[in-house]
């Protein structure tokens, strides 16, 4: 190739607003009809070929459990065992495609789903998933069109990262694709996420073994669609529901295994890495372990915060896709003084939030994933109720009769050591301590220190010197820190999404870094007179 073409600009895709009236509200509501009434079969796909194992499971929807939408075929370890083999196989010519080849299909795969894939995929995350039309449109559809774009933007910078040269010498890096296969492994939460964890690997040369999650396979299903479309050759991504335990068997014991690519639980995540440390000797390289995990993530109000967006944050931050965001907010720390007005504030507007089923567009809430979650959360409320120490402030109730509902709840606690609010929840529950107004440098200790994670936080403050003294307190306390904001929300291209300590490998998502774990960097060296005489000018006679 003669020519150094320019990736496209990228630019953050608009997100729709299904305000009454307009096209799209039509459009959704259409696909959403179409989805809910057609129960899909959905096969393994290894190399391109359809597999059928006979061993399936259902997705059912979060907010009516009854019903059906999809049959899943689960992987067998010799389908496993498939998957990696044709991923190695794949690579061989996938990783001598030139960078531009790669990038085209997946900005094509972009454009695809900026247009007549869009409504399909948010369609089947709100029926799958339970996600409000609008939870789905920044994750299915604009925050996976983002990750597609600016990952090729990202890229192409990568690849320009070239060394200096002296006399007579020409250096170059060149990033090659991993040897092996990533094993994608994704969560229920967020589609966009399941699509980057196979796709990031894939635009560097490198292929993957894709598990989607159980509860969100009926929309990452649709989207491995959209990359074959696209033009994906067959192999490169492999679509494998499957038993994560045999799974996890299966593939680390492969030769070629190069890496993982997970969201998911802390414990899940460690025990993967123990697991591969185990192997580490038949491996051929080391693999490359990225991963986001757990948070227990805050908000802390100094008494100058405005308390009208103070209450908001809380109520979008914490509430908003029934709190199954790892970035949701679980905990607050607010003032004693600011306490009656925020109060009073909360109930009120949580008190006006609508729960139900997606497909009522007035509702800001649907259900929780499944009846684990469910049953793990309400277990959290249930406890709370019997302590003395804490308040239900609002919510608290639940039903599983249809699907898997819980109200919006907000706990106050008297100690701020509960478990309410030093343990991962991942539901519909904001737990406030009340601290004294004068202990405001105390508090942010407290907040340092309550939980081993660290993915977000936000601070609400007027007052700047606050605000100095809040972000170096809590340099190491969140990845991903909210100046006067929820810490929920991050934009590709805008806020790279990463936490440490408990919380992952902080290889921030959506970002360079990110894409720099999928290769493999080799310097060349090219001498164009090179030497004759191997003596030097100093060894000369006087």
């Amino acid at each position: 190739m003669n020519s150094t073409p320019n990736v496209p600009q990228p630019h953050n895709e608009p997100v729709l607003s299904y305000a009454p009236g307009t096209p799209e509200r039509a459009t959704v509501q259409e696909e959403l009809k179409r989805v809910w009434q057609d129960e899909i079969e959905i096969p393994v796909i290894v190399g391109g070929k359809e597999v059928r194992t006979g061993d399936t499971y259902q997705v059912v929807s979060p907010h009516d459990h009854g019903h059906t939408l999809a049959t899943v075929h689960s992987a067998d370890a010799a389908t496993v065992a498939a998957a990696a083999a044709a991923a190695v196989e794949a690579q061989r010519e996938w990783g001598s495609w030139s960078f531009v080849d790669r990038a085209a299909v997946f900005l094509k795969a972009a454009d695809l789903l900026a247009g007549p894939w869009r409504q399909l995929i948010n369609a089947s995350t709100m029926a799958g998933q339970s996600k409000t039309v609008y939870q789905a449109e920044i994750d299915a559809a604009a925050e996976m069109i983002d990750f597609l774009k600016f990952n090729v933007h990202y890229a192409e910078q990568i690849y320009g990262m070239q060394p200096d040269a002296g006399p007579g010498v020409w250096n170059r890096m060149e990033y090659r694709p991993l040897e092996g296969f990533i094993w994608a492994i994704s969560p229920f939460n967020f589609t966009s996420i399941g699509g980057n964890l196979c796709s990031a690997p894939a635009l560097m040369g490198t292929t993957a073994v894709w598990k989607p999650s159980h509860t969100s396979t009926l929309s990452n299903y649709h989207l491995f669609r959209l990359f074959e479309e696209a033009g994906l050759p067959p192999g490169v991504i492999n679509f494998v529901p499957g038993n994560p335990v045999m799974m996890t068997d299966v593939l680390f014991a492969e030769e070629r295994m190069a890496g993982i690519h997970f969201t998911g639980s802390t414990a899940v995540f460690q025990s993967l890495w123990q697991k591969l440390a185990a192997n580490l000797d038949r491996y051929r390289s080391y693999p490359r372990i990225v991963g986001e995990t757990g948070g227990k993530d805050f908000i802390v109000a100094h008494p100058s915060a405005d308390v009208a967006a103070l209450t908001v944050a809380m109520v979008r931050g914490s509430y908003e896709y029934q709190g199954q965001k790892c970035s949701a907010a679980s905990r607050c720390y607010v003032p004693k003084s600011m306490w009656p007005e925020l109060r009073e504030r909360l109930v009120a507007m949580i008190g006006d939030i609508r729960m139900g089923d997606p497909a009522d567009f007035s509702n800001f809430m649907a259900a929780v994933i499944d009846r684990k979650s469910y049953t793990k959360i309400t277990g959290y409320i249930e406890e709370a109720k019997a302590d003395p120490g804490i308040e239900i402030v609002a919510g608290g109730g639940a039903s599983d009769e249809v699907g898997y509902f819980i109200e919006p709840t907000l706990l106050r606690a008297d100690d701020p050591h509960a478990r309410v609010i030093c343990e991962e929840i991942f539901g519909p529950v904001l737990s406030v301590y009340v601290y004294p107004d004068d202990s405001w440098s105390e508090t942010l200790t407290l907040v340092d220190t309550t939980s081993p994670y660290a993915l977000t936080g936000a601070v609400f403050a007027q007052d700047r010197a606050a605000l100095i003294e809040a972000k170096r307190a809590l340099r190491y306390a969140a990845g991903n820190f909210y100046l006067n904001d929820k810490p929920s929300g991050a934009v590709v291209g805008q806020q790279p999404f990463g936490g440490a300590r408990a919380s992952g490998t902080n290889d921030k998502a959506g970002s360079p870094l990110n894409l720099l774990r999928w290769v493999s960097p080799q310097t060349i060296k090219e001498t164009f007179v090179p030497p004759i005489d191997y003596r030097y000018p100093h060894m000369r006679a006087e």
